[in-house]
């Protein structure tokens, strides 16, 4: 397969600024991913077969690391080097393919299709994420023409809106191959900032088991609801301690860890004591704050509520369910990584986030890891979500510095 057609051809002497999508390197490929409805609940082949059968076309195979119902896919990819090495060195790119819904949202154009409108281009994933992956694949023919001094890496990821499930498999797979990079570069929309840490986060739902009863009898009933907007309250009160009076760290955009309750449902009827409530909760946390003694101590404060609600029915109970964990990333700003990214973005400083990626997961198997990408976290998820023509294009200009990083020197 041949490489998708551009209208301009690469050059990295200062081009002329970008002003239109159609003058971008990357639009064809940018077109050709968020054309494909990868939304998590649905499968994402359509896409990781389209990218395999490209790569294909250079004499690049893939990897394929599937879900359990085998309608997922990751995809890891190796260009190689000049002297045909493919394990060790180099650096991962990597993006996640899945896009959140659009369900009752209001689009002014497609949603499922990239669409120039101006300075900007609309479409689902062309914020968070595929304008970046799409970048990377065009750039796939100019590296294998100039030659690689390291071998450059490709990760496409599933499921990574609904909890950054599918990439676990993929670097299962890449650790298990013995396959050891030097870095990697998730492209999460950070306005072309380099950002080397953010958060963590652990989520957990909470279901309260109470006792009905009618509500002129109340003394009778355990009050499901009223018991986990005790619990919900107590959660409040510990958001505004860590913003009061926890650790704070300036260079973060929320600089310091916050607690969040998201969901709460409960009751059958005003006139009936609530037998059943559940909610859940997240911690978002810095580096430094430990999320399993904060959990301890709302599980503490739950536990104070037990002996009065077995007085009236030993059925009643508190229970927590752990929903999911993601680790924080602290990547060293000297560190190798790092100083590419400073380099490929013109040293335009560092940034520290509290959204979550799976930049951390990266981190967290010894793979040094850092987050640079086009748009914006808070243009991700909306209707008409966009990115701008010349965050396009300084993402362009980020992997034209990249490739005089990793080519053979002329």
């Amino acid at each position: 397969m041949n490489a998708p057609a551009t209208s301009r051809e690469l050059r990295r002497d200062s081009p002329a600024p970008i002003a239109r999508a159609e003058d971008l390197l990357a639009w064809p490929m940018i077109q050709r991913l968020v054309g494909y409805d990868t939304t998590s609940r649905d499968s994402n082949l359509a896409l990781i077969d389209w990218v395999r059968d490209y790569l294909r076309g250079f004499d690049v195979e893939s990897t394929l690391t599937f879900d359990d119902t085998r309608k997922k896919a990751n995809l890891f990819a190796t260009l190689p080097a000049r002297d045909g090495n493919t394990m060790t060195g180099g650096i991962v790119l990597s993006g996640h393919t899945d896009v959140v819904p659009v369900d009752g949202q209001p689009w002014d154009t497609p949603p499922f299709e990239a669409t120039a409108k101006g300075d900007r281009i609309f479409g689902r994933g062309v914020t968070d994420m595929k304008s970046f992956s799409a970048t990377g694949l065009a750039f796939v023919p100019e590296l294998l023409r100039r030659g690689l001094d390291k071998p450059v890496h490709f990760a496409l990821s599933y499921d990574e809106e609904i909890g950054c499930i599918g990439v676990h498999r993929l670097i299962a797979d890449v650790v298990a191959r013995g396959v050891k990079p030097a870095g990697c570069i998730v492209g999460e929309p950070t306005g072309m900032q380099l950002v080397v840490a953010h958060k963590g986060k652990m989520s957990w739902r909470c279901r309260v088991r109470g006792h009905e009863a009618h509500s002129s009898l109340t003394p009778k009933g355990v009050n499901a609801v009223q018991i986990a907007c005790e619990i919900v309250a107590y959660i409040a009160r510990r958001a505004r301690e860590f913003r009061d009076h926890g650790h704070q760290e300036p260079t973060y955009d929320v600089p310091f860890t916050t607690v969040h309750v998201g969901t709460i449902k409960g009751g059958t009827a005003l006139n009936i004591v609530p037998r059943d409530c559940q909610f859940e909760f997240e911690i978002r946390h810095l580096p430094f704050d430990d999320p399993q003694a904060f959990f301890r101590d709302v599980e503490a404060f739950a536990g104070t509520f037990i002996a009065d609600m077995h007085a009236v029915s030993k059925d009643t109970y508190i229970a927590f369910d752990h929903m999911s964990t993601l680790p924080f990333l602290d990547t060293d700003d000297s560190s190798d990584i790092a100083k590419i990214g400073h380099r490929c973005n013109c040293g335009t400083g560092v940034g520290r986030v509290s959204y979550g990626t799976e930049a951390a997961l990266f981190y967290h198997a010894d793979i040094p890891t850092v987050i640079c990408g086009p748009g914006h976290i808070d243009q991700a998820h909306q209707p008409n979500e966009w990115c701008e023509v010349s965050q396009l294009a300084a993402c362009e200009a980020f992997f034209g510095r990249l490739a005089d990083h990793v080519c053979v020197k002329a």
